[in-house]
């Protein structure tokens, strides 16, 4: 009969509607590199988009609901054709709430604007996740480190003073040199990504350079934890890796990556 399969397609719709709910709270249905959150921070963005969508499906069945009852009354009823347009309803708004809004994803100029610390992080992190897909493996693997050791710096960071030169300084370092540097080695050409010059490829000293990112966030969080604010000096540890250090063996990271030229 016709009600019945409409009341299977209804149950259907239902179902699927909750799977869609359970596969975005675990992560997604394709957790392909650089949709699957790599920390705290960005994933509690994506919960948050999830809520958002959540809510939007139950305001848009309700509002559909209400207004099938509203017409039953007024048209005595709303007949085969009311019922197929409710259900078409009913299915559109749960696949285009189920898929939008999209989280959305920081600009540059969004991540060395924000003053909170738990923001910045979490902000770092969506667009870390972003950029990992356009990375050499070695270079994504550290960027899931990288989003473990950002939420820990993130715990510490809520309880310092956020005028404090410490906190400024380790914003700079996660709001700006750490994108910069993957911004530097995007800029490159990606035929020339691979090529050797002076000893050392773009590939290899992207991963150098987030590697040292990585070990001053480590060095930085535990300095915050121990309360040691006066002993980070972050910006003249930085202005080595930079510039380069006569004591630093290897080349310069890619803070300062500049594409091979041809006469190279």
């Amino acid at each position: 009969m016709v009600t019945d399969d409409l009341t299977s397609r209804s149950d259907r719709v239902i179902s699927d509607a909750r799977a869609l709910v359970r596969d975005n709270r675990e992560g997604g249905r394709h957790r392909i590199a650089g949709k699957a959150s790599i920390g705290k921070g960005s994933s509690e963005l994506r919960r948050g988009n999830l809520k958002q969508r959540i809510k939007l499906i139950g305001l848009s069945l309700a509002a559909i609901l209400v207004a099938t009852s509203i017409a039953g009354v007024v048209l005595n009823g709303i007949g085969f054709v009311g019922v197929m347009i409710t259900f078409f309803a009913i299915v559109a708004a749960v696949v285009i709430f189920g898929n939008f809004p999209k989280v959305k994803v920081p600009q540059r100029a969004d991540l060395t604007r924000t003053a909170d610390a738990k923001q910045l992080v979490a902000r770092t992190e969506l667009w870390l996740e972003h950029q990992r897909p356009a990375l050499p493996a070695p270079a994504a693997a550290l960027v899931d480190t990288l989003g473990v050791q950002l939420d820990a710096l993130g715990l510490q960071l809520a309880n310092v003073d956020p005028a404090h030169p410490a906190a400024l300084e380790t914003r700079k370092l996660v709001g700006e040199y750490l994108p910069e540097t993957i911004d530097n080695y995007r800029r490159i050409p990606d035929h020339l990504r691979r090529e050797e010059r002076g000893g050392s490829t773009p590939d290899m000293q992207l991963v150098d350079s987030l590697g040292k990112i990585s070990r001053e966030i480590d060095h930085v969080t535990r300095q915050l934890a121990e309360g040691s604010l006066d002993e980070l000096a972050i910006r003249s540890r930085y202005l080595d890796y930079k510039y380069g250090d006569a004591s630093l063996e290897g080349p310069n990271p890619a803070l300062v990556i500049a594409p091979p030229t041809k006469d190279a």
